[in-house]
């Protein structure tokens, strides 16, 4: 592969799917996460989905050696195959919690209440602890196949 632009392919999403719902769900149906997203402020959550991008960054393109990201189509310089892989291990996470009902069940249960102004902010912290793990299947599982 080296010398050659390496094509972005739809399958290369599909199979970072597999791995970023692989092991989102856990962590999406876990009180602790949800407990813990309640008390993260914004500069945690900041933090957090920092870790995410440089997880998958390493996991690319640092720990697989055939890849070049200056050898890959890109979006304003950014390779198209990491833009999928961010998409991928937040938007699993964020599925896989508003499909089974994730921040409503643990706003209840934390007694944070159910409005809007609540919830928001809540998911998209708890989105942010999630894709911590889904990063890492859904890198794998791009880097494996």
């Amino acid at each position: 592969m080296v010398g050659r632009r390496r094509r972005y392919r739809f399958a290369d999403t599909a199979q970072q799917v597999v791995g970023g719902f692989l092991l989102a769900g856990p962590f999406v149906v876990t009180e602790e996460v949800w407990l813990l997203a309640s008390q993260m402020a914004w500069p945690h959550t900041l933090a957090t989905t920092l870790v995410v991008f440089g997880i998958g960054y390493g996991a690319l393109y640092e720990a697989d050696v055939d890849r070049d990201p200056d050898r890959e189509a890109d979006v304003a310089g950014v390779p198209v195959r990491f833009v999928s892989l961010m998409a991928v291990a937040f938007g699993s996470v964020l599925v896989l919690a508003l499909a089974l009902n994730a921040p409503w069940t643990f706003a209840t249960q934390l007694d944070l209440g159910t409005e809007t102004p609540v919830l928001v902010p809540l998911t998209a912290k708890a989105t942010a602890v999630g894709a911590i793990f889904s990063v890492v299947g859904a890198a794998t599982a791009d880097s494996v196949f």
